[in-house]
């Protein structure tokens, strides 16, 4: 602390009488098959991006995905550009074995470049098409392409390409009102075609 500065204490507030309200802003409102795609985006012009950099242990990266209470963060260089894509599943699932046993190294010497999607392969959505899309043609997109997130991409009036958005199947889920008990795509997917079906 700078003791050439003066500090002083905030002066307490009461609670109001009436009571304290949490504003509704952090909740997702609740959706259906046919509501706009946007309502289910993660916004990253809204909330921060969740990154790693490539040379980030796999410990550091469950870590990082434990704490910030998500399954897949971007993977960024210098400038922050992408360089590419980890999920829980890339880090948690039989790929660092079988990358660590082709190595001949330990699963704990490897690092997130070694079993991260590279941005090269990363296949994302367009922003103008997720404008007019529904909830329903998310999830068609997701299942069709056998994954649990989407990134969505668009032009900044820089002309670069900038990540703008992510989709989730378990927070489409939520917003769906499907109970999810397990980290599996497939039952994931199955719990929210069934509540779509029900509409």
């Amino acid at each position: 602390m700078n003791e050439s500065l003066e500090y002083r204490p905030l002066t307490k507030v009461a609670i109001a009488a009436m009571g304290c309200y949490l504003f509704e802003a952090f909740n997702p409102p609740a959706v259906t098959a046919d509501s706009d795609a946007t309502l289910v985006m993660t916004d990253l012009s809204q909330v921060p991006s969740a990154t790693i950099n490539a040379e980030a242990t796999l410990e550091d990266a469950n870590h990082s995905m434990l704490v910030r209470g998500v399954r897949l963060l971007i993977v960024v260089g210098e400038n922050k550009q992408i360089a590419g894509v980890v999920t829980s599943t890339d880090i948690l699932g039989e790929k660092p074995v079988l990358v660590a046993q082709r190595r001949q190294s330990r699963r704990g010497e490897l690092r997130v470049a070694d079993v991260m999607v590279p941005v090269d392969k990363v296949e994302a959505m367009a922003m103008d098409d997720v404008r007019k899309a529904s909830v329903g043609d998310i999830v068609a997109t997701l299942r069709s392409d056998g994954r649990a997130h989407a990134i969505v991409v668009g032009q900044g009036q820089d002309g670069k390409q900038y990540l703008l958005g992510i989709f989730s199947a378990s927070q489409i889920a939520r917003q769906l009102g499907v109970q999810i008990h397990t980290h599996e795509v497939a039952r994931t997917f199955a719990e929210i075609e069934a509540v779509i079906a029900g509409v």
